[in-house]
């Protein structure tokens, strides 16, 4: 499996960003932080700052079997939307059938009007639905995996989105193992 990356825009939920980068992580998947900013500091939106292990200028299209993933939070989910780079790189990503993930507020801000979702079955925070395109079936379960997307609802949805990200990529053998070693029910 290719390098995986997790955006972070100043105001992201640090909750969805850290746990899915520490679930993956304990899946042994190649993961990095990606910083939006022309720096590798990103504040979350409850003041906690992370040092990303790269900036996006430093990133290029990685491989179909890669996932980039957005988490939500506000504004993270708005900042995310507004960098033209990552918005290039997701569009491109899922015309070439890439995996992509996002949770909370960012399928209805950042993959809905790239139209990543138009035609799928997804999730978001509850109440963003109204933002999302209505090409997309919003269905409020809190995760959904419609083929290579994978959409989150809210924080407390954290642990359920990354291990749909690790058995998509390894398996529910996979997932299980990391999920138990967690002492969480999967």
């Amino acid at each position: 499996m290719q390098e995986s990356y997790i955006f972070l825009a100043n105001g992201f939920e640090e909750v969805e960003a850290l746990a899915t980068v520490d679930v993956l992580r304990r899946a042994e998947m190649n993961v990095k932080t990606v910083s939006i900013n022309p720096v590798a500091e990103v504040t979350g939106a409850h003041g906690v700052k992370v040092t990303a292990d790269t900036v996006i200028n430093n990133v290029e299209l990685p491989e179909t079997d890669s996932w980039l993933i957005c988490p939500g939070g506000m504004p993270g989910a708005t900042n995310l939307a507004a960098c033209g780079k990552l918005s290039e790189m997701l569009r491109n990503h899922n015309a070439a059938g890439g995996k992509i993930a996002a949770i909370c507020a960012s399928p209805a801000l950042v993959l809905s009007p790239l139209g990543i979702i138009d035609g799928r079955k997804a999730t978001c925070y509850p109440g963003m639905e109204s933002l999302a395109t209505t090409e997309a079936e919003m269905t409020g379960e809190r995760v959904v995996r419609d083929g290579n997307v994978i959409t989150g609802n809210g924080p407390a949805s954290t642990f359920a989105f990354a291990l749909a990200i690790v058995e998509a990529s390894k398996g529910a053998e996979a997932a299980g193992a990391v999920a138990q070693g967690m002492l969480y029910k999967y």
